[in-house]
């Protein structure tokens, strides 16, 4: 499985009395995330599954990657990339979708980073997950714990 975690991009700053899931993307978050997006394009990303924090800066991340990508399946929402999920509870997650050839996870910090080191059975990695970045990792088997590979990571600051 190819396997894409996408950080979702620049939101607004939290406003008192308002939840902290309901901040939106900023105008420079949408354009941010839209060119890492062609650039996963132009990689060769082809998504089979698009799975979402419900949150909604990491739905609205997602949406733009449907459009940006072409995906005509649905849209999956799972409280196992809310920012404060596990590594361990997204892997069960991942594991009922092994039939799948590509994933697309739209998530947050601190989840992504934590993901990304633990996929790659190195949970001493430190990772940078900057907002709207992308990285790729192939899964070959889904044993109780992943032994990933990386593939890439794109930035908006490198396709900017």
């Amino acid at each position: 499985m190819e396997l894409y975690l996408f950080r979702h991009g620049i939101a607004e700053d939290a406003q008192p009395g308002r939840r902290d899931a309901d901040r939106a993307l900023t105008e420079e978050g949408r354009k941010k995330t839209a060119a890492v997006v062609k650039a996963a394009r132009r990689a060769g990303l082809e998504p089979s599954l698009v799975v979402t924090s419900p949150y909604l800066r990491a739905v609205q991340t997602a949406k733009i990657a449907v459009d940006g990508l072409a995906y005509k399946g649905d849209l999956v929402k799972t409280e196992t990339l809310v920012p404060h999920g596990t590594p361990e509870g997204v892997w069960q997650e991942l594991r009922e979708y092994r039939d799948q050839t590509a994933v697309l996870l739209a998530g947050h910090e601190p989840l992504l980073s934590r993901l990304t080191a633990y996929l790659l059975a190195t949970p001493a990695l430190r990772v940078e997950m900057k907002k709207a970045a992308m990285v790729r990792i192939d899964i070959e088997t889904f044993g109780n714990t992943p032994h990933g590979t990386l593939r890439w990571m794109i930035t908006p600051k490198v396709v900017g």
